[in-house]
């Protein structure tokens, strides 16, 4: 299989994901100015709406959406817990988490990093946003990841989006003018992630140490 990726973009969580489960996956670096994979050619050949993640499959199947690629990867390894069973409540939860992340999380933190072109929807953005991180804060009050007491591929996704903010706390990758500083139980919850073999490996790959 073959994992392209945008160093601390989303792609991050299926490279963690990736880590976690031990797959031989190959990492192609994508130059998001020039839409070339690096050493390869033209990325929008590969995905012609140009952002990444793609998982391509041995057979050249390709995957879009890190949501589906994250479910796909943990599912060629049941027994990691990465994904609870499909039909289970458990794994609509995951996928409840999955979707909120994409739609409230991901999506909402576009304006902050385009801010000069979003203009004064930023005012608007910033807040719901801010909203979004200590509803997240409130809910793991009372468990160590997202979903209870094992880690999932939720919580990759939600490792590789909030490295977009800022805080004393956290590594950050792009920095948008958003701050976790007094979220205490999502500090608690990143360094749990952070210390995980399989996150320092992603982010050691991708040259984000």
């Amino acid at each position: 299989m073959k994992l392209y990726y945008i160093p601390g973009s989303c792609s991050l969580s299926p490279h963690i994901v990736i880590n976690e489960l031990g797959l031989d996956v190959q990492l192609l670096k994508v130059d998001h100015r020039q839409h070339t994979v690096v050493g390869e050619g033209d990325y929008l050949q590969v995905n012609p709406l140009g952002y990444v993640p793609i998982l391509e499959l041995d057979d050249g199947t390709r995957l879009r959406e890190g949501p589906v690629i994250v479910q796909y990867l943990a599912d060629q390894l049941p027994e990691s817990g990465l994904a609870p069973a499909h039909g289970t409540l458990e794994r609509y939860r995951l996928q409840e988490w999955l979707s909120f992340l994409s739609s409230e999380i991901h999506k909402g933190f576009i304006p902050l990093l385009y801010a000069g072109l979003a203009g004064k929807y930023v005012d608007t953005a910033k807040p719901k946003l801010e909203q979004r991180f200590a509803w997240i804060d409130q809910q793991l009050a009372d468990r160590e990841y997202l979903l209870g007491e094992r880690f999932t591929v939720a919580d990759a996704y939600l490792f590789a989006l909030i490295g977009w903010g800022q805080a004393q706390w956290l590594r950050s990758f792009y920095k948008a003018d958003i701050h976790f500083d007094g979220l205490s139980h999502l500090e608690a919850w990143y360094t749990r992630v952070y210390q995980r073999p399989a996150v320092r490996q992603a982010l050691l790959q991708e040259g984000l140490e």
